[in-house]
């Protein structure tokens, strides 16, 4: 990162780039109010600007005195703003001209255009924010789904950062226990290193639910894969287009009609899945047809979750069955498809047949059954996320606490190969260490980099 001073006042713009109704322009540091009072003229001379109060005026070039917008200016007093300095809000029409504008006369006066992701950075050195809420901030803004902005900002909120901290707390005390063991040695030592195990354990086992939950973070942040697999004109565009809300597949009553594969982003609930329509499964005709047939069961071999469709307006076949059979140990929902249709096959003997795969009927023609398919998508498919939950969003969050988790599994080896205690006890400061490191209290210019430098400028 660039070097910086805190003594400095930066202002960028932290509304998204282009025209819009409202465009807003921040200040932070020590000259904010002061750089903000020359570039904003009050429209009530008498009503002077007080921290959380709300200003109508007009933003004006200072040395013509000609104002070119109105909007509002909002005063945030330190130490209560999102960077702990003092802040100001410019509130204007989302002119990119009249942005400019206002960030070229606040450096004209003092300030200079923020770094990146710089804001985050003051919230962070002022002790707003700690490296995992400053994360947080981040993964906030580029979250997929609102499950992951509600477990983005419960990161916001501190929710991570106080399950570390409780675990550093721990394991301080854990060291506290050895050394003093160290100082005044207990003559009963099998029972002391019992219940320092069952310590370590509990503690093990904590960092480890935290590692796996990095697997939920990805899944939401990428959405998860759902392939519509199913015979040639099982229904499969129509049922595509359907969840989609829009007539993005070609859809005909020939077969063969989809060669290659769609993909498209669909919403349902909190999380957001990527629909895969692909060329029918069958006896594949030309060179086209068979390499998308190979194609189509790659991705569904690779796929979260498997929409299997079956016309029950056909006879049960050998081909379904294969289907049914290849799929039957994944996460599968069963379609029953073209019930606006005569059925020639046995619904309830297919249900019978294959108790454990969950089924729906649905005329994806009519669109009738749609909503418990979404329901049933949903439930099955979906990540459970208790309300409580803390997830880890980050890779090098995942990796410290990696390094954390072979700090504790080397200490218990430790105990048990019967190593000194002094050695042990080495052994779980490093683990106070790399939380250190994830929190941020053990700080380096190269991690701040890191860090930082990936945010968008002014948030």
């Amino acid at each position: 990162m660039n070097h910086f001073s805190l003594a400095e006042t930066i202002a960028a713009v932290s509304t998204p780039p282009g025209p819009g109704g409202i465009g807003i322009v921040r200040l932070s540091g020590p000259r904010a109010l002061a750089i903000s009072q020359e570039l904003f003229r009050p429209k009530s001379k008498k009503k002077s600007i007080e921290p959380g109060r709300i200003v109508f005026g007009f933003p004006t070039d200072p040395e013509g005195g000609q104002p070119f917008d109105e909007g509002f200016l909002l005063y945030f007093k330190a130490p209560h703003s999102y960077t702990g300095e003092d802040v100001v809000e410019l509130s204007v029409h989302g002119s990119p001209v009249v942005l400019e504008e206002l960030i070229r006369l606040a450096v004209r006066k003092g300030a200079r255009p923020a770094l990146a992701g710089e804001f985050t950075l003051r919230a962070f050195l002022s002790g707003r924010l700690d490296i995992l809420q400053a994360e947080a901030v981040d993964d906030l803004i580029k979250s997929t789904s609102l499950a992951q902005a509600k477990l983005a900002f419960r990161g916001i909120e501190g929710a991570l950062s106080k399950k570390i901290a409780g675990l550093r707390k721990r394991t301080i005390a854990l060291i506290a226990r050895i050394e003093a063991e160290i100082e005044f040695p207990d003559e009963n030592l099998p029972l002391f290193k019992r219940n320092f195990i069952a310590t370590i354990d509990r503690a093990t086992e904590e960092v480890e639910a935290l590692i796996r939950s990095h697997e939920t973070s990805l899944a939401l942040a990428r959405g998860l894969t759902l392939a519509l697999v199913g015979r040639t004109n099982s229904g499969k565009s129509t049922l595509f287009n359907d969840l989609l809300e829009e007539p993005r597949a070609i859809v005909t009553p020939y077969p063969g009609t989809t060669r290659d594969f769609l993909r498209e982003k669909i919403r349902i609930k909190d999380v957001s899945f990527t629909l895969v329509d692909m060329a029918g499964l069958g006896r594949p005709g030309s060179p086209v047809e068979r390499e998308g047939i190979r194609r189509g069961k790659k991705i569904a071999a690779q796929a979260d979750g498997i929409l299997l469709l079956i016309d029950i307006s056909r006879r049960f076949s050998t081909e379904d069955r294969a289907l049914i059979e290849s799929y039957r140990r994944r996460k599968v929902i069963l379609v029953l498809n073209k019930t606006d249709l005569p059925p020639k096959m046995e619904i309830s003997d297919l249900q019978k047949r294959y108790p454990e795969i969950p089924s729906v009927e649905i005329s994806a023609l009519k669109g009738q059954g749609l909503a418990g398919l979404r329901e049933m998508i949903s439930t099955l498919f979906s990540p459970t996320i208790p309300i409580d939950e803390v997830v880890v969003f980050r890779t090098r969050d995942k990796l410290l606490l990696e390094e954390a988790a072979g700090h504790l599994f080397r200490s218990k080896e430790m105990i048990a190969s019967d190593q000194s205690i002094e050695m042990i006890a080495e052994e779980i400061r490093e683990v106070v260490a790399v939380i250190g490191r994830l929190t941020g209290e053990i700080r380096t210019d190269d991690v701040l980099n890191d860090i930082f430098s990936r945010f968008c400028v002014g948030k």
